[in-house]
């Protein structure tokens, strides 16, 4: 496996535990742990993005800057 897939499918994982932990939060009733784990999914998606360069972002449905149109719509 190339590099690159090596790094796609860290990225992935990331992703995958950054939903599990979002999922989490949307279930528990204590307000204290809903903010933990929104913020370790908040960290991890950071570092993520940081780290693999925007490829965990743009799998998650959001737009790298590079991505971004250069003129806005009218």
């Amino acid at each position: 496996m190339s590099v690159a897939g090596k790094s796609a499918d860290r990225a992935q994982q990331i992703q995958d535990k950054v939903q599990k932990l979002n999922e989490r939060a949307e279930r528990t009733t204590d307000p204290n742990e809903r903010r933990r784990l929104q913020d370790e999914a908040r960290r991890m998606q950071e570092q993520s993005v940081t780290a693999g360069g925007g490829a965990a972002e743009a799998r998650s449905g959001h737009r790298a800057d590079s991505q971004k149109d250069e003129f806005p719509r009218r």
